[in-house]
């Protein structure tokens, strides 16, 4: 007897056999087909808030003064008063998260609450006209899906806890793009920086459950559909030295911008906008109004319909549409609203290759639109790999492959003549040195990793 029931212990235990494990395993399943369904619904949403804006200034244009303004404003207010912590895209807090000590304060970064209001505020700017994406919000989102799966599950070790963060941002950005590749990418050089064989399989196993449910229910979708133009060799390589270096250096100039003013601009404007957040809100509300309405309505939203139609060749846009996208979405990002930069970053790539395209009339321009589209996306986030496998995914054209890849090398070289230090990494430091410093002196610290 005492055999048989050391026999059945053992067997309990196998990793094979164990309840306890195979509860933590269904249980984790079910986080990433939650973290899919998450990133479709929202998306769904987004196209709505653009449509409801779009039926409110359809007939009357100059109703934007007052949409915006106001938007930017109530959603600041929203942020400060109610949802904390939803302000930005939602990844430097991811990152940051991966290294905090304290779990306590994991789950107030990652809380629910905050990621009900990331939701809801990127949407209400989305509805006020604002140049935000929805990718950044959907990473935090679903690394707070899986966070709150490992609280439930009451894990012991910190490390599977980071690792469930990691596979949770890493499914978002699969199930946002559909992307599971870039999904996969993204976790190992954005978010965490290495990958550990403990983590690895999380990841991966993550990815696939939220893919196998984004084709259950949207279908083997491209996020820009499929193209099959290639790049000759010869004068249309001139195409990839010129849309990486100019697409670089206007990323870094983004990146370096926004890492500017998050640490607060000198004397007394710097002043001001700490004490009058919500009319310095309003003003950017302003500005993008104007803007709105000087590119006829082009550059608000997420730019996803303006960059697939340049990828498509069939955008008529404003020659200068990359310049106004450009400080559109620098006009809503430092207001301090919510949302990311993902989308809007790849229309202002696509048209800086539609207008380099322009100089090299004997190249495919849609070939030169997917090079601005990576030179510009590499230098923002500052991460190549990432940059190019997500326009490789999105488009599905294997034929410029190399030339996709080396044009985001050089984007990320150029851009690093002008902002010395990745964006994501910076802020997800500047984070930590505001709510965990015993993280941030770490020493490994996110923007070293």
């Amino acid at each position: 007897m005492k055999l048989d029931r050391r026999l059945l212990r053992a067997w309990r235990h196998l990793p094979i056999t164990s309840p306890r494990l195979w509860t933590r395993r269904i249980a984790f399943w079910l986080g990433a087909v939650m973290v899919a369904l998450m990133a479709l619904a929202f998306a769904h949403l987004a196209d709505w808030a653009q449509a409801l804006f779009n039926a409110m200034t359809g007939s009357h244009p100059w109703l934007v003064l007052l949409i915006a303004p106001a938007g930017l404003a109530l959603s600041v207010l929203l942020t400060r008063r109610i949802f904390p912590g939803a302000q930005g895209s939602g990844i430097p807090q991811v990152m940051a998260s991966l290294h905090m000590t304290d779990q306590r304060r994991v789950a107030r970064v990652l809380s629910m609450r905050v990621a009900v209001g990331k939701i809801l505020l990127t949407l209400l700017g989305l509805a006020s006209g604002a140049s935000v994406g929805r990718e950044g919000p959907t990473v935090q989102v679903g690394a707070t899906i899986m966070q709150a799966l490992g609280q439930a599950l009451r894990l012991p070790r910190i490390e599977t806890q980071r690792g469930l963060v990691l596979a949770g941002g890493a499914a978002g950005v699969a199930a946002a793009f559909n992307t599971p590749l870039a999904g996969i990418v993204f976790a190992i050089e954005e978010l965490s920086h290495n990958f550990e064989s403990r983590t690895s399989g999380m990841v991966l196993t993550a990815v696939i459950i939220g893919g196998i449910a984004t084709l259950a229910l949207s279908g083997d979708y491209t996020y820009f559909g499929v193209t099959s133009v290639g790049l000759p060799l010869g004068s249309g390589w001139m195409a990839v030295i010129l849309s990486g270096v100019i697409g670089g250096l206007l990323g870094g100039l983004f990146s370096q911008i926004l890492i500017t003013m998050s640490r607060g601009l000198r004397g007394r404007p710097g002043i001001w906008i700490k004490r009058h957040p919500i009319i310095f809100a309003a003003g950017c509300g302003l500005v993008l109004a104007v803007i709105g309405l000087v590119s006829h309505g082009a550059t608000y939203g997420t730019g996803y319909a303006q960059a697939r139609l340049l990828v498509e060749g069939n955008a008529r846009l404003p020659v200068t549409f990359f310049l106004l996208k450009f400080m559109a979405t620098l006009a809503s990002y430092l207001s301090g609203i919510p949302g990311g930069v993902f989308a809007p970053s790849l229309a202002v790539g696509a048209s800086l290759g539609s207008w380099l395209s322009m100089f090299f009339v004997h190249t495919p321009a849609r070939a030169i639109v997917l090079l601005g589209m990576v030179g510009y996306f590499s230098g923002v986030v500052q991460a190549p790999i990432t940059a190019f496998v997500i326009v490789l995914e999105m488009t599905a054209n294997q034929q410029m492959t190399i030339p996709i890849m080396t044009t985001s090398m050089i984007g990320f070289v150029a851009s690093r003549l002008v902002c010395r230090r990745p964006l994501y990494g910076t802020l997800a430091q500047r984070f930590l040195i505001e709510t965990d410093p015993a993280a941030a002196l770490r020493p490994h610290p996110p923007e070293d990793l």
